[in-house]
């Protein structure tokens, strides 16, 4: 049996607001949206997340998210307006890494290994 990917499911207050975000300050584009079922996807290259409308309490999750040069994600993002929490830097841990933080709250860990 071979595993493929994993995707995690997001809480946020509205999916197509939340799309919108992730489209415009993350360069994500929108998969879909299936709005009976309050619940969509946005995908950047091999990287698909689904996001899911809750109206209970959100609890913010991180996320890591492999990529080939960090640095041009970093230069990419910062030009798009996310909101950077942790700037570029070598992880002493093996990792160069940055982190974004989504209008959910949600923690993105953008990285490749040193």
């Amino acid at each position: 049996m071979t595993l493929h990917a994993a995707v995690p499911t997001l809480p946020v207050r509205d999916v197509a607001e939340a799309q919108a975000q992730y489209r415009d300050m993350l360069g994500f584009d929108i998969a879909w949206h299936n709005v009976k079922g309050r619940i969509g996807a946005v995908r950047r290259g091999d990287c698909v997340l689904f996001l899911r409308e809750t109206d209970g309490p959100i609890t913010p999750v991180e996320l890591w998210v492999f990529c080939d040069d960090v640095d041009g994600t970093a230069a990419d993002l910062t030009t798009l307006g996310a909101d950077i929490s942790d700037p570029i830097s070598d992880k002493p841990w093996g990792l160069r890494s940055f982190t974004v933080r989504d209008p959910s709250g949600h923690l993105i860990h953008f990285h490749h290994d040193l």
